[in-house]
């Protein structure tokens, strides 16, 4: 049953990380702000896993779960906020991600023996051009400029590489063992990179309000712990690629929150991408039933 509703929480949880991160990363720096949301993520974590007497994996698979924790959480999410904050638009560094789907397909093949059939490929197609029309207002007017000023392309670009790597990783080594566990050894790793990459580059300041500690709040319970667990539990059940395509539906899905929490209008070639994007998950998700093709 949870497998069944695991794509639609977890499409609803992911898309709400971008409005509780953009009120977040206010407050406090990229990394700084990290440290301080996975060491809560730990904080209840660890009770919990000692309350319900997790078996702990194997040292090898309790590390490959802190490599898979340092791609997805601290290159991805880190990746992003340190755009965003160099001054990279939000909308270019939000396709550059949502390529990942792509680049997942492209890799699973040679890594995971799962190649994507054509049907799949159109589908992965169709769903970049459906997000490249939700973003369009938002990219239409940047320069060259502002892509390439600074760090902000490169940790764009790190954040593509680690949130595909770290699923590639999950599928291929964290197949086994406990999922709390190996939530907790992610989440150990991350906040441990995180803390010394804040130490070492920012001043590890955080203005503590009540928008902060809310947004803190949210991103812990619903994103870091329930989000992250749908996906593990999504990748242990499905083709890494398959999965991953359900991240074409973040951008609209944020889009249409964004319209109704802060009152922002939607163009007519943002809802033609949005309708793009749901014919793509349409056209991909029925491989579901069908094995994936060897070579």
């Amino acid at each position: 049953m949870l497998l069944r509703v695991a794509p639609l929480l977890f499409v609803l949880f992911w898309s709400t990380g971008f409005i509780a991160s953009k009120v977040g990363a206010t407050h406090a720096e990229p990394f700084t702000f990290l440290s301080v949301r996975f060491l809560l993520v730990l904080a209840i974590l660890i009770p919990w896993a000692v309350w319900r007497k997790t078996a702990w994996p194997s040292l090898p698979v309790m590390v490959q779960a802190g490599l898979t924790g340092l791609f997805i959480h601290t290159a991805y999410l880190g990746g992003v906020l340190w755009a965003l904050r160099d001054g990279m638009p939000a909308g270019v560094v939000a396709v550059i991600v949502s390529t990942q789907p792509i680049l997942t397909a492209l890799l699973a093949g040679p890594l995971l023996g799962e190649w994507p059939g054509r049907r799949h490929w159109a589908g992965l197609g169709l769903g970049l051009a459906g997000v490249l029309l939700v973003f369009a207002p938002k990219i239409a007017d940047v320069s060259v400029g502002e892509v390439l000023g600074g760090f902000g392309l490169f940790s764009a670009f790190a954040a593509l590489l680690g949130i595909t790597l770290g699923t590639l990783n999950q599928k291929a080594r964290g197949m086994s063992g406990d999922l709390v566990a190996l939530t907790i050894a992610q989440y150990s790793a991350a906040f441990a990179s995180s803390l010394i990459i804040a130490g070492l580059s920012e001043t590890m300041v955080v203005d503590w309000t009540a928008e902060f500690a809310a947004a803190l709040a949210w991103l812990v319970v619903v994103l870091s712990i329930g989000a992250i667990g749908l996906l593990m539990l999504m990748i242990r059940a499905r083709e890494v690629s398959r999965v991953t395509s359900l991240f074409y539906l973040v951008p609209p899905t944020t889009a249409l929150m964004a319209a109704v929490i802060f009152g922002e209008t939607l163009s007519i070639v943002q809802i033609v991408g949005i309708l793009f994007v749901m014919a793509a998950v349409f056209v991909i998700r029925p491989m579901a039933a069908q094995a994936p093709a060897k070579r």
